[in-house]
């Protein structure tokens, strides 16, 4: 008679889960300059296929994907990407494209972003010269990398039917949540059918019948809730990879977040990102991901200005602006389009412009919370000027911390002490 042998089973680099190996990869793939070099930063880098390799080499080894044997193989190899685990890595590139993570765009000739794999996926990722070919994230792995981040729920405030934000208002609304009142004129008809039969009832049967007013009729309250319009502005200036801490990459793992949580909860909301430096720029989020930090100064008074633009389009009941920053505006923008800079303390006439949009800020009912990465005395005072004149918030964080302080402060709404 047949038998069956069981034996243990071993897992294998095929049974890696995409998403699994996204999540190792996360902090490479929005990685911001600082790893290259973070003395002389290139703004326009595109990360290019070998960065995608190393990267999953990293993850394969760092996590003990991969057995020691292959590791040293590799090491005494010529090339690297030749031995067996540069086939095992440009494999798991390949599968990161055939599952729509990351798409091949550009290659030596330049022509690489139009072709099309065997399976109609997309540019072959395992061909092409690693060292020119680029590669981007996909839609689907800038949703996850959010989602990813994202741990709290974020909230506004305002006043509207329209929107999914907690308010300190009550509504008349399809979700009760307190103690009913009496209709009036324009309230939704949600009607507290006991007491509005109780009241009716109160005064009588007429005939057998019972006669219903517009007085008696109640309606239970709940909760107001906004939709807001948010600019997330954020700091690529030098100084943002330059004292030995990559401050930009979690900025940019907050931003996906906030676009995560918007476009899952809170549809009626908009959010937009305003990279800011020598000048000040919108940026789509499918930009995001690949932004880098620059050699540059902070421009804030024109990051306030181009923000203020883009909210005046907006039709919402809160319009607010989230400035991530660790470092003293530096620069602004001359009527002649020059750029005056001056990197050595607050400059009077950088100071002067800064807060001159700060208070166009405040006139047009636009609130400024500042997270700032930084905490020199005069930076302290600076920064709590801006909240002051704008009724906004500072919080004087870490890059470690800069992601749960957004995310809180954007669904409560309340002021509050943080140490």
């Amino acid at each position: 008679m047949a038998g069956i042998r069981y034996s243990k089973y071993e897992a294998t680099l095929d049974d890696l889960d995409m998403a699994d190996l996204m999540k190792m990869l996360q902090d490479r793939l929005l990685a911001s300059g600082f790893e290259r070099n973070p003395w002389d930063p290139d703004p326009d880098y595109r990360p290019t296929m070998e960065d995608l390799y190393e990267a999953i080499a990293e993850a394969l080894i760092t996590n003990e994907l991969v057995p020691e044997d292959l590791i040293e193989r590799a090491m005494e190899s010529d090339r690297w990407l030749d031995s067996d685990l540069g086939a095992t890595v440009k494999e798991l590139a390949a599968r990161l494209e055939r599952e729509g993570y990351v798409r091949a765009e550009g290659g030596v000739d330049g022509q690489g972003a139009d072709e099309r794999g065997p399976d109609g996926q997309g540019g072959n990722l395992a061909g092409g010269a690693p060292g020119q070919t680029t590669f981007v994230l996909t839609d689907k792995a800038i949703d996850f990398l959010g989602y990813r981040t994202l741990q709290d729920l974020l909230g506004a405030s305002g006043r509207a039917s329209v929107g999914a934000h907690d308010t300190r208002f009550t509504a008349t609304g399809v979700e009760a949540s307190g103690e009913s009142k009496p209709y009036a004129f324009g309230d939704a008809l949600n009607l507290d059918v006991s007491q509005t039969l109780g009241r009716a009832a109160r005064r009588g049967f007429e005939g057998g019948r019972l006669d219903l007013e517009e007085d008696d009729l109640q309606v239970v309250q709940a909760e107001y809730t906004s939709s807001a319009a948010t600019v997330v502005m954020l700091d690529c200036s030098h100084s943002m990879i330059l004292y030995g801490e990559d401050r930009f990459t979690p900025a940019k793992q907050v931003a996906l977040a906030l676009a995560h949580l918007i476009r899952t909860r809170y549809r009626g909301d908009v959010v937009r990102y305003v990279l800011f430096h020598n000048g000040a720029e919108e940026v789509p989020l499918e930009r995001l991901p690949s932004a880098q930090v620059g050699p540059y100064h902070t421009n804030t008074a024109e990051g306030l200005r181009l923000a203020q633009k883009i909210l005046m389009r907006q039709n919402k009941d809160m319009k607010q602006i989230v400035m991530i920053t660790d470092g003293k505006p530096s620069a602004i923008t001359l009527p002649d389009g020059r750029v005056y800079r001056n990197a050595y303390g607050l400059d009077p006439l950088v100071l002067g412009e800064t807060l001159k949009e700060v208070g166009n800020c405040r006139r047009h009912g636009i609130q400024v919370n500042t997270f700032m990465l930084a905490r020199d005395p005069e930076l302290i005072a600076f920064v709590q000027r801006v909240s002051a004149m704008t009724r906004g918030k500072a919080y004087f964080t870490t890059p470690r911390t800069i992601g749960r302080y957004v995310l809180q402060d954007y669904q409560s709404r309340r002021t509050k002490l943080v140490n």
